[in-house]
């Protein structure tokens, strides 16, 4: 059974989320507030945790930021209203792993619920076939999902190491942001490509020895990126 924190301060609606989490075979709890919220991870691990953006004691971006920097990854969906395209966008960048704009509806919240699952389990029982991969000083493990740079072990959130791996299995592929959206955060996204370029920003930070002129992540200008086929 999925455990599930729904952070949301509208009780009516964290009871129909509840209601409807436990017709789908959920255990889910509730936090009215962001603190409440953040002290429930520290002490409890979730499968998902359904988020809103506009809580008392700490806003929704801030429990986002506080949940990544802990050392288990739990997926976030966050709830946000339709006029804050800024705040969704702040909130992919944090951390969240996808979002619902309210009002919404149940089938939607439930369809994008089980997406996640998905997604989650695809990563915790990776492919018999996956094997790490290594390119200069550079060593992808899709087991573990361990990443190490001259012999250093790199600190990546789980998208930074899913652009990672997606370049890394395809030398030489270019991927349009579009595609790198669709493949690693899902559907939904379409016209956040920002998003793509903020997360390869902040990876080549961590695996370039100079970001400006990377040897793993190269920009095929208008078009994308794709990882270095010359190792």
């Amino acid at each position: 059974m999925k455990n599930v924190l729904i952070v949301e301060d509208n009780k009516d609606i964290a009871r129909l989320i509840q209601m409807h989490l436990t017709d789908a075979g959920c255990r889910s709890v509730i936090s009215e507030d962001g603190l409440a919220g953040v002290a429930q991870t520290e002490k409890t691990q979730f499968d998902l945790i359904i988020l809103d953006l506009m809580l008392p004691k700490l806003d929704g971006l801030d429990v986002c930021r506080c949940i990544r920097k802990q050392s288990r990854y739990t997926p976030i969906l966050m709830l946000t209203s339709k006029s804050s395209e800024i705040d969704r966008v702040i909130g992919l960048e944090v951390g969240a792993d996808d979002y619902v704009t309210k009002p919404f509806s149940i089938r939607e919240l439930l369809a994008r619920v089980k997406s996640q699952f998905r997604r989650a389990e695809a990563t915790s029982h990776p492919e018999s076939t996956s094997h790490e991969l290594s390119y200069g000083e550079l060593s992808i493990n899709p087991e573990n999902r361990r990443v190490t740079l001259s012999e250093r072990n790199i600190d990546l959130t789980a998208k930074e190491f899913d652009l990672l791996y997606k370049f890394a299995q395809n030398p030489g592929h270019v991927y349009t942001r579009a595609q790198l959206l669709d493949s690693v955060w899902g559907y939904g996204h379409e016209g956040y490509e920002h998003t793509v370029n903020s997360h390869i920003n902040r990876l080549r930070s961590k695996i370039e020895q100079t970001p400006a002129q990377p040897d793993y992540i190269k920009t095929v200008w208008g078009v994308g990126y794709k990882f270095n086929d010359n190792y």
